[in-house]
């Protein structure tokens, strides 16, 4: 589909001899626009406007980025001519523009959006310093799989797994396998990550690995310096800068490396089509694009794989709902540890039920006893000194009168303040009977460390979490006290864990309340040294308890995925939120096909709402394609108040983003 703003102007006097025609993803966001536009290639940048090279053309009297996406004989419109080329080098990729498509019509999102973040901008320095070192030599194909040098087999420790060693296999022989690889307890799943990656590279394929956070990251990054070495593996974060990070998406996409590790972004990093692609804790929400079109980095990695044929690995300590339902379809198998290697891993989890303590008698046994040994971990619900206050005298939860947020304590004797707004309440009144003592109904991080500190006066307390994350301590004896998703890596493994907390994690008003605390204690637990001590303040008879007790998150993660078929939710059926004006959601309903359920308007704001949306498998794709079609109607009107569009977002049915 080409045509449009780009066709203004003047016909070029100078058209290039051949294929004179560039059809250009002009960088607009606007969702009536998104489409291919047509302009004429002057003679003089014939040879470098090639198909995915970046140009500058005038767009609607104003000068844009855009890409080549190909070149043509012959167009329709009166057309006007590039502007210019920005670069040569053709940094958008044929598969790249396939899959940055479909990204954009499975979340009812627009093209450009997702090639902004598919590639990074230019950086001339970065470009020129690539470019100045010489291409490798072409790699030789189906080597000798070579023995590990660190002693753990040819295939490093994959034995242990049911199925481990014909998965690695079959993957880096570029076989469209998918899996979803259950981390067993105490397992080095950086190390596993690393012997995929070595034998890719000795058989001429690539890999990507997606990631979390940078913490990740970074234990990824030691685990493929210590195999592959530095220069054989780029690292794609935004916290790299500008510069190293299109220098190593220059370095992968003029293929000088096959391998690649990163955040979120790198799920669209240009490594060879039948490359091996992992993604470790898919479940995790960093991993979810917070702009528009609001995009999965697992979903994406899963698009590659259908597209391309490539094999997918999803990893992690326990199984995320979707991982369960690729299971459940057949498009992916289940690799696991046998039931012997987990039982002599895993922790000894003790429970601890209907005791009011913050910290039960049991939990100070084993947090004491394991101080004996080593390090000890404290896993608590929330950061800070004490979240979350109610009046002293009626027990009415606290709220600020501004905004109708918690009203926290930074420190013991600091001024009382909103949680959401942070605006101070020192003179703050109970609405209901006019008290002013304030009494903690939640203890942070901050606040624990410092009770534990005080009744274990010679050890040293370690708190992470917040803005101040504590990565890796050594295995002398210490008190981690730690919010989850903050525990740092003890050399060594934790000598015992106690899981505060659990009964706040597993209250939470969220679809998905039961499947993220599962992950948080997994994740927590599996620091563990093997057969190490841990409490839990929960009943043993509740699900996500006894699929810790038990090490068994396929089990949790197929009951939930019953219960959700039975009551018909996501990820069942496929579901969209819709935020906008109450006007712009009366036009989306208009425009929605009659067998989508509709909830709402859901108020979220002044003057706007939510609209939760629900539609079996097969009506999925016309309900997309009737919120892009809301979409495109109210840019193309130039309305100010746009809709906010999430397809299967996380947490589908879940509290407004400032509650």
């Amino acid at each position: 589909m080409s045509g449009g703003p780009g066709t203004i102007g003047a016909v070029s006097s100078d058209p290039a001899p051949e294929l004179p025609v560039a059809r250009v993803a002009v960088d607009v966001s606007l969702a009536h626009l998104d489409r291919y536009f047509d302009y004429s290639v002057p003679a003089r940048m014939a040879q470098e406007a090639v198909p995915g090279t970046r140009v500058r053309v005038r767009f609607a009297g104003r000068l844009v980025d855009g890409f080549v996406i190909e070149r043509v004989a012959h167009s329709e419109h009166r057309l006007a001519p590039l502007e210019r080329v920005v670069s040569p080098v053709p940094v958008l990729l044929p598969q790249t523009v396939q899959l940055a498509r479909a990204v954009a019509d499975r979340y009812a999102g627009s093209l450009s959006d997702v090639l902004r973040a598919a590639i990074p901008p230019r950086h001339a320095r970065a470009e020129a310093a690539v470019l100045a070192t010489p291409p490798p030599s072409p790699p030789i194909h189906g080597g000798e799989t070579p023995v590990d040098p660190r002693g753990e087999g040819t295939l490093g420790g994959w034995s242990g797994y049911i199925g481990g060693e014909a998965l690695v296999r079959r993957a880096v022989a570029g076989e469209p396998v998918r899996a979803v690889w259950d981390v067993g307890p105490t397992d080095e799943w950086p190390r596993r990550l690393a012997t995929i990656a070595e034998h890719s590279q000795a058989q001429g394929t690539g890999m990507l690995v997606v990631l979390p956070d940078a913490r990740d990251v970074e234990r990824v990054r030691a685990a493929f310096i210590e195999v592959l070495g530095k220069a054989n593996f780029e690292v794609l974060t935004a916290d790299a800068g500008p510069q190293r990070r299109y220098a190593a998406f220059l370095r992968l996409v003029t293929g000088r490396s096959r391998i690649a590790i990163g955040t979120r972004g790198a799920c669209f990093a240009p490594v060879p089509e039948r490359s091996v692609l992992c993604i470790i804790d898919d479940g995790e929400e960093t991993l979810v694009e917070p702009h528009a079109p609001g995009w999965h980095a697992r979903e994406v990695l899963a698009l590659r794989s259908h597209l391309h044929g490539a094999p997918l690995i999803a990893g992690g300590y326990t199984r995320s709902i979707i991982d369960q339902s690729w299971i459940e379809s057949g498009w992916a198998a289940a690799v696991s540890m046998s039931r012997d290697q987990i039982r002599s891993r895993a922790p000894r989890v003790r429970t601890v039920g209907d005791d009011p303590s913050r910290v039960p008698r049991e939990a100070w046994s084993v947090v004491r006893d394991g101080l004996l040994e080593g390090p000890v971990l404290v896993q608590v619900a929330r950061r800070g000194y004490v979240p979350g206050t109610a009046c002293q005298r009626c027990r009415a939860l606290a709220r600020c009168t501004a905004c109708g947020g918690p009203i926290t304590l930074g420190e013991a004797d600091a001024v009382p303040t909103c949680g959401w707004c942070a605006n101070p309440a020192p003179n703050w009144r109970c609405p209901h009977c006019h008290g002013s003592r304030l009494r903690a109904v939640a203890r942070g991080s901050t606040r624990t460390a410092e009770e534990l500190g005080r009744a274990f006066p010679d050890t040293l307390v370690i708190a992470s979490g917040g803005d101040r994350i504590i990565d890796e301590i050594d295995e002398q004896p210490a008190l981690v006290v730690a919010t989850p998703g903050a525990e740092p890596v003890a050399k060594g493994g934790y000598a015992a864990v106690a899981l505060l907390d659990a009964q706040t994690m597993l209250s939470r008003a969220s679809l998905a309340a039961g499947e993220e605390t599962v992950r948080r204690w997994f994740t927590a637990a599996a620091l563990a040294r093997p057969r190490a001590p841990l409490v839990i303040t929960a009943e043993a008879g509740v699900a996500p308890v006894a699929a810790l007790v038990r090490w068994d998150p396929g089990w949790f993660a197929a009951r939930d995925l019953a219960e959700r078929r039975e009551l018909r939710l996501p990820p069942v059926r496929r579901s969209a939120t819709v935020t906008g004006t109450y006007a712009a959601l009366d036009e989306v309903r208009a425009l929605l096909p009659k067998d989508v359920i509709v909830h709402g308007p859901l108020p979220v704001g002044d003057e706007r709402g939510r609209l939760l949306l629900l539609a079996d498998r097969d009506v999925g794709p016309a309900m997309t394609r009737a919120l892009r079609e809301a979409a495109a109607v109210r840019t193309a009107r130039r309305e100010t108040s746009g809709l906010d569009i999430r397809i299967d977002p996380a947490d589908w049915g879940g509290l407004p983003s400032h509650a």
